[in-house]
């Protein structure tokens, strides 16, 4: 066989810091590449599950009541009002309970 000038090991000789380079390189393309499947992976997960959790088909908020949040527990759906109530339902629509906070 010919002399091949672009043999990895006569370059190696040659200039030592290449294979430090290619050592830098094969190891950044691999955390490169870990980091693609890990954002792929976090989306894939991410975009499957459901935005919201199912609402009941009718909240009733007490007359005058104006919504400023709303909360989903486990088992609970929390509604806050403009007039500082806290509104408790459960996963029904049937309210639970209530309060006021103090300012």
């Amino acid at each position: 066989m010919a002399q091949d000038d672009t043999d990895w090991k006569v370059a190696a000789k040659a200039v030592p810091e290449l294979r430090f380079l290619k050592t830098l390189v094969t190891g950044l393309t691999l955390v490169m590449g870990v980091g693609m499947i890990a954002v792929v992976a976090l989306l894939w997960v991410r975009l499957n599950q459901p935005v919201l959790p199912e609402l009941p088909d009718a909240i009733t908020l007490p007359q005058d009541a104006q919504t400023r949040a709303v909360t989903f527990a486990t088992d609970r759906i929390v509604v806050l009002t403009t007039d500082d109530r806290v509104l408790v339902y459960d996963r029904a629509g049937t309210l639970v309970g209530q309060t006021v906070l103090q300012p």
